[in-house]
């Protein structure tokens, strides 16, 4: 799946965040994914979404606390 594929389904994503919070956890998910898909493919890692996935790994681990 090319570079440009994996950015238009995390906006998707990213969309349905804003759009549908009632499943935001599913969301999260379905991103931290797509985030691993790109990571086992070598494709480079835009730093803001690293940082959003840092960002969403700490709010998880302050809703699990």
């Amino acid at each position: 799946m090319a570079l440009e594929s994996f950015k238009a389904q995390i906006s998707l994503l990213l969309e349905e965040m804003v759009n549908q919070p009632e499943d935001v956890h599913e969301v999260q998910e379905q991103l931290r994914e797509k985030l691993r898909e790109m990571r086992a493919m070598g494709l480079p890692l835009p730093a803001d979404l690293v940082e959003l996935e840092k960002r969403l790994d700490r709010d998880l681990d302050a809703t699990e606390a």
